[in-house]
Order: structure tokens, then C-alpha cells, then sequence
């Protein structure tokens, strides 16, 4: 492993603005990098059908000879990254973390996947490594709702067993449950009057939602299952009595029958206080993503925790309250857990990553693959 050959494409992807929907920049110099290995990169049309700057990515390494048989194995990781994200300046402080100059994020979830997978790449061509079929996938979107992933063509992927590099957490964790999500629009509308003059003639959308939030349970409402509301927006003029609110919310849960208790109950709570004040309201709930779970005995599990060891870690199994691209593969019919690859404070202008981490996890990719080839 040449660390600071790692260092150095890190700080070469973080470097691209990649915001998510203007992935373009990006997904151009990551075609050019895996052209650089002989390899080709296709581009789907997911930014057809998404409205983002690019498609998904997908590479495919041919097996070694005589390993024509071992089962493919498939590594994800997304070239999206949240805000502020333009210009990135990464430096490598003394204590060995890698940081922004504090004014942006540093970009880590996720381009710290995406660099310890080039390095293991290079490193299996560049040292002829005996290893089974590979296929990548680096998908747009996973920032703005796992939409790249969820635009994609379930035909072409032609994986055993997936692993997505996409984590917090120490390198060693497995992340082998995490909850579908349920997208939550709702509009009640109520009826204008003068809010002097005459507000008994009108019917307020914004008291009538507040009544409704206020009798939903949110939060934390159990250990698999959590709801919240993101955005409550409507009204005008204070001389007018306002007839439109629109929120919108969500509900997560790794069990889905509270799911579907969850939702109903925050569809009543908004249906009464509606039906009480002569009000009308719409409800509108999608699933965004499928709930995954897995045990110890499950086989992608057991092969992360073989690799895992393979490179002196202890592995670790545990519940993630939170989605990820490894909900869609696993919908899509490719078993797939999400690994822990170091990052730490992301979402913020404090992110950061040790060194000592993006080399674990290009030696962790390093080591599924071999793990993989003796199956």
C-alpha cells in the first residue's frame, strides 16, 4: 500500500466540486482514473432521470485466470458530497487527520471510499494479485436521497455479495440493519378572512397543522423507529388569516409494521385536527428506501468479519438508524452491508479523517477480495 500515493488522490478528489446534482467534474475525473487502469467506466442515465450533473458509474474487473468461478463481489461508495463543498482546501495536520481549512466540509463520505478503493485497484493490477470478478458502482445522489442508486438499472448488477464503503464509525464496523424511510408531504388548507375585522369566518391552515404536529409522536418513538418533522412552511400578510400550510416529514423505522403504525398514526393526527376546524388536508406517504437486516451467520456478513481480521482489526456488528446506497442494493437483490471507514464530524466544517484510516480501508478492500476469491 503506498500511503502517500493515497493521500495524494484523496486530496486530488476532494479538491472537485462535487455538491450533490453537480457531479459532472467529478464523474469525469473518476472515468479518467479508471480508464488510467485499463478499465472502462459506464455511465448510466440516471442523470436523465434524476436531473443531476452525471450517472452512476460502473466498472467491471474480469476474474484472474482460474478464478473464472468465484463469486463476484460488488464495492460501492457515492461522488456526491452535502454543502459547503465548493472549493475544498484539504491540508494534513501534524496529529495525522486530514482536515479542510475549517470553511467547508472536507468531503471524507464520501471520497475517502472512493479513494481506498482506487488504491486497492491499483494495487491488484499493479501487483497482478490473484482475485475473483470485481464490480464497482459509484453512484450520484446518495446526498439528495439515495437517488442515483434508486434510478438505477437492477439488470446490471451481477454481484454476489456487496459492500459499501460509506460509514462512520472505526474501520472493523459492519453496519447489518438500518431502516426503510417513508417521505412524508402534507397540505392543509384552511380559509382566508380579515384577521382583524373578522377571523371568525376564516380557518387558520397554520393553527390547524400545529394542532395536527402537536399530536403526532415524534422523536425517538421506539429502538427501531424514529419520525420527524423537516419543514413547516405557509402564510402571508398578519392581517390575513392563512389558508395554506405545506410540511413535509418522515418516518424511519427498521420493523416495518411500526412503520406503517408510525405513518398512520402522524395521518390521523393530521386528519382530526383537519376534520375538526372544517379544514381539508392531503397526506402523502412514499417509501423511499427497503429496510436490510442481517445476522452473523448471513454470508456477506461472515465475509466481511474474515477480512476484517484478515487485516488485525475486530470486527463489530451493529443497527444504523440512518439510510445509505447499501438499502437500495439490498433492494435491488444484491446482499449488502456498509462498511465503517473512519470518517468522523461528517456533514460539518469540523469533518476530518486519520490517514490510518483510508489506509485500513484500502487494505480492508484489499482483503474482501481475497477473502471473496477463496470461496
Amino acid at each position: 500500500m503506498d500511503r502517500e500515493r493515497l493521500v495524494a488522490r484523496f486530496f486530488e478528489l476532494v479538491r472537485v466540486d462535487s455538491e450533490t446534482r453537480h457531479e459532472r467534474e467529478i464523474c469525469d475525473l473518476l472515468k479518467d482514473q479508471f480508464a488510467a487502469f485499463g478499465l472502462e467506466a459506464e455511465e448510466d442515465d440516471a442523470a436523465q432521470r434524476t436531473g443531476h450533473g452525471a450517472g452512476n458509474l460502473f466498472v467491471w474487473l474480469p476474474a484472474s485466470p482460474g478464478l473464472e468461478s468465484a463469486p463476484a463481489v460488488l464495492f460501492t461508495c457515492h461522488m456526491d458530497t452535502v454543502t459547503p463543498g465548493k472549493g475544498i482546501r484539504p491540508r494534513l495536520d501534524e496529529d495525522g487527520y486530514i482536515r479542510s481549512d475549517g470553511t467547508t466540509i472536507l468531503g471524507s463520505d464520501d471520497k475517502a471510499g472512493l479513494a481506498a478503493l482506487l488504491e486497492a485497484l491499483h494495487v491488484i493490477l499493479e501487483e497482478k494479485r490473484p482475485h475473483g470478478p470485481v464490480q464497482i458502482v459509484i453512484t450520484v445522489g446518495e446526498e439528495a436521497g439515495l437517488v442515483g442508486a434508486r434510478a438505477m438499472d437492477p439488470a446490471r448488477l451481477k454481484a454476489k455479495y456487496g459492500f459499501a464503503l460509506d460509514s462512520n464509525g472505526p474501520v472493523g464496523d459492519i453496519i447489518v440493519a438500518a431502516p426503510t424511510q417513508a417521505k412524508i408531504d402534507i397540505v392543509v388548507r384552511g380559509k382566508t378572512a380579515h384577521a382583524g375585522v373578522n377571523p371568525e369566518d376564516g380557518i387558520s391552515a397554520i393553527q390547524v397543522a400545529a394542532k395536527a404536529v402537536s399530536r403526532m409522536p415524534l422523536g425517538r418513538i421506539d429502538a427501531e423507529t424514529t419520525a420527524n418533522i423537516g419543514r413547516f412552511e405557509g402564510g402571508g400578510p398578519t392581517n390575513i388569516v392563512c389558508d395554506y400550510v405545506k410540511l413535509e416529514a418522515e418516518a424511519r423505522s427498521r420493523n416495518q409494521a411500526k412503520l406503517d403504525r408510525q405513518v398512520a398514526a402522524m395521518r390521523e393526527a393530521v386528519e382530526t385536527a383537519a376534520r375538526e376546524a372544517g379544514a381539508e388536508a392531503e397526506f402523502h406517504s412514499e417509501i423511499i428506501y427497503p429496510a436490510f437486516s442481517f445476522t452473523d451467520d448471513d454470508e456477506v456478513v461472515r465475509l466481511a468479519k474474515a477480512a476484517i481480521e484478515a487485516v488485525g482489526l475486530t470486527p463489530r456488528t451493529l443497527p444504523s438508524g440512518g439510510g445509505s446506497d447499501a438499502n437500495i442494493f439490498n433492494g435491488k437483490g444484491v446482499p449488502t452491508v456498509n462498511l465503517a471507514i473512519g470518517y468522523e464530524h461528517i456533514h460539518t466544517t469540523r469533518e476530518q479523517i486519520h490517514v490510518d484510516n483510508l489506509v485500513k480501508t484500502a487494505e480492508l478492500v484489499l482483503a474482501l477480495v481475497a477473502e471473496a476469491a477463496k470461496r
